[in-house]
């Protein structure tokens, strides 16, 4: 079946639920025509083929006996971009060959689309991923961060313990792959370290680390930043409290998600964050300190905010759909 010329793409991948169904209603309610493209579904379930020749250039796409081509897509919302999932059975060579050419195909296509309006580009996102240039920018910016100290050298990070009186937490700088996550929680989310965590630290000189004075929490916030408009949840702290520093964690009982309103100064300075990325979509994690300080943490440019739409009734679908069709 073809679609007509209005089509917004929606990247994501076959474990995706709610969010996507939620965003994919509100430009269908627009009059836009959502194609929800499965990535981890290509190339088994998926059909792509691209056409060069000297006049033109254009790709076609077939996924759940829907039909487009690259002509038609007004709009892109970038969500996830998942493996591709290859049987098994085939030998880990050519299946990495087969995982590595489904991968160039795919940016390719993504390549073929760079009229249309994305939400956000991929380049954009790759820039402000990266949580160290997140920490600078938001500096400059004017707010205020945690004391932070990225090292492989177990001395400094021993030095840095005493600095911050005790109170710190490890973090990673890039997110694991989903065949690490299973088994790695301590490294993955947030976590405190003790004293005796530093005694044996010298296997930091085979991988960096990122070390944070653990700030006080009154709240935890998760700002989502669409084309200038902000919506905000926060957690009170204590509800967690208990040995628990990431409530991101698996199994960590937050409590319930409560309104907040940014003050006027926080917002001007968050548009002007997002503004330095040329993002139109993040979300932000801030703590509230006891004292009242908005201390900003980083930004997720695909970054997850279905539990706030869910539990907070925040129109954040219907702002992806207005900001894909601007």
């Amino acid at each position: 079946m073809h679609l007509s010329r209005d089509v917004v793409l929606l990247i994501t991948h076959s474990g995706d639920f709610f969010t996507i169904d939620r965003v994919a209603e509100a430009l269908s309610k627009k009059g836009a025509q959502p194609f929800r493209l499965d990535t981890d579904k290509f190339p088994l379930e998926v059909q792509l083929t691209a056409h060069f020749d000297n006049s033109k250039s254009y790709h076609t796409i077939q996924y759940n006996n829907y039909s487009i081509s690259t002509e038609q897509v007004q709009a892109v919302w970038m969500r996830r971009i998942w493996e591709p999932q290859l049987s098994q059975e085939l030998a880990p060579k050519f299946r990495e060959a087969c995982v590595r050419e489904s991968k160039a195909t795919l940016d390719g296509f993504w390549d073929s689309l760079k009229e249309a309006r994305w939400v956000d580009d991929l380049e954009r996102i790759d820039y402000a991923s990266n949580k160290l240039r997140q920490l600078r920018i938001a500096s400059e910016v004017g707010f205020v961060i945690p004391q932070t100290l990225v090292t492989n050298k177990a001395e400094a990070a021993r030095e840095f313990f005493q600095q911050v009186n005790g109170k710190m937490v490890s973090k990673l700088l890039t997110a694991l792959s989903r065949s690490m996550e299973a088994n790695s929680s301590f490294f993955l989310y947030t976590s405190t370290v003790k004293e005796e965590d530093l005694q044996d630290a010298e296997s930091l000189r085979y991988c960096p680390m990122v070390f944070q004075e653990q700030i006080p929490k009154q709240q935890e916030l998760r700002v989502v930043y669409v084309n200038g408009n902000v919506f905000v949840g926060a957690l009170n702290a204590d509800v967690y409290a208990a040995a628990k520093v990431d409530w991101r964690k698996p199994g960590v009982e937050v409590g319930a998600w409560q309104h907040h309103q940014l003050p006027d100064e926080v917002v001007r300075r968050l548009q002007a964050f997002m503004g330095k990325f040329g993002l139109s979509f993040g979300s932000l994690d801030f703590i509230l300190t006891p004292s009242g300080e908005y201390v900003f943490l980083e930004v997720n440019p695909v970054g997850e905010w279905g539990m706030l739409e869910k539990d907070l009734k925040l129109p954040i679908a219907n702002a992806i759909a207005d900001a894909l069709l601007s």
